[in-house]
């Protein structure tokens, strides 16, 4: 059997939907949580796609998501506002911090919201997508679990704290998301599903040391045993690990410590999430005529665009050009989906009481996957 199943945009949605109503959750939150998570496909983020299903499920069953939670505004300015999120799913927290975020801006121009008590929230290029979509600059961060190893570390005190940026301009816009460590703990949760050893500068084990063992590095994370990913830049200040640990800690400046909220060693303790997030949005009418800095930035993607290439190479990519592509791909061809993230999900269906075959089809039925923690 091959290691994907090949499911179309409008399958998924269906059954995401339908399992987060089965969670719990309204119609209407239901559609923006796998509005976010399903951005994530689209765009080829699997890491923080559907795989991330079940862990959503495991957390509201931890009561670490309490599905009633509704985000309250405690601290508000006309140019800022600090929400709490009292510990429910990060998508609808973030959803409506980043609508207050642009309500603001429309208004004054500019405006900046943090969050405290919230959940993972999937992508942050989500967020500030929403403000470009609206001929804004928006700009979204969030912290995590400590996972990052600051330079010359061995235990992990910062998230994989990421910080995405969105621009309007032609004939896409300007999207940049990523995260400030080498790469994110959803990447290497697929790879430990793939049984792929993790690439050289990604992560050290508990003694400080390199390890291309992602179960491993994964344990050692979840038990606080030390260890963890690398800062952009990976190990030492010759390859730049400082500057990933720096924006690394700018994205905790603009989430958990604006806010008052939890620190990233300090979330997911106790049965906690303590999420925080950060959203900027600025409105470029209050620099001139929007249009003309959307044509003049455009210009000047096309032109780096079109500068000369490295010798075997063809394309140069401006950030959100990857993105655009690779959604209008699985809009057409279908959206691939690892065969042990089915099984889950089918395991996951089973235990809500959806037929599976309508859902995920016959093929779902056949998979053994890993060992099913609905058993």
């Amino acid at each position: 059997m091959a290691n994907t199943i090949t499911y179309t945009y409008e399958r998924l949605k269906k059954f995401c939907e339908d399992a987060f109503e089965k969670f719990g959750f309204c119609s209407e939150e239901a559609r923006i949580i796998t509005d976010v998570l399903l951005l994530a496909d689209l765009y080829g983020i699997d890491s923080h796609g559907t795989q991330r299903l079940v862990r959503y499920h495991k957390d509201i069953a931890k009561g670490l998501i309490r599905v009633d939670a509704k985000p309250e505004v405690i601290f508000e300015t006309p140019v800022s506002a600090v929400i709490d999120g009292h510990d429910g799913i990060g998508q609808v927290i973030g959803y409506r911090a980043m609508e207050k975020a642009i309500e603001k801006a429309k208004k004054t121009g500019i405006a900046v919201v943090t969050v405290r008590n919230s959940t993972h929230y999937g992508i942050a290029g989500y967020y500030a997508k929403m403000a470009c979509d609206q001929g804004l600059i928006g700009l979204s961060t969030t912290n995590t679990t400590a996972i990052m190893v600051p330079t010359y570390g061995r235990e992990a005190v910062l998230g994989t704290n990421p910080i995405a940026i969105s621009c309007p301009a032609e004939p896409y816009p300007f999207f940049f998301d990523a995260s400030t460590t080498v790469v994110t703990r959803g990447k290497l949760e697929v790879y430990n599903k793939q049984d792929l050893p993790l690439h050289a500068g990604w992560a050290i084990d508990s003694t400080g040391n390199e390890s291309t063992d992602a179960a491993k590095v994964l344990g050692c994370i979840s038990n606080k045993e030390g260890g963890g990913i690398l800062p952009l830049g990976g190990s030492t200040e010759d390859h730049g690990s400082h500057k990933g640990y720096g924006w690394g800690m700018v994205a905790e400046l603009f989430s958990s410590i604006l806010s008052l909220g939890t620190t990233s060693d300090q979330t997911n303790i106790g049965g906690k999430g303590g999420i925080c997030h950060g959203f900027m949005v600025i409105d470029p009418t209050i620099f001139g005529d929007a249009a003309a800095i959307k044509a003049h930035f455009s210009a000047y993607l096309e032109k780096v665009r079109s500068s000369p290439k490295a010798e075997g190479r063809e394309r140069i990519y401006t950030h959100g050009e990857k993105e655009i592509e690779a959604a209008a791909l699985r809009m057409k061809s279908g959206i691939a989906v690892n065969v042990n993230t089915v099984a889950e999900m089918r395991d996951l269906a089973q235990f809500l009481n959806m037929n599976v075959e309508d859902y995920l089809g016959a093929e779902a039925l056949s998979i053994k996957g890993k060992k099913s923690i609905y058993q």
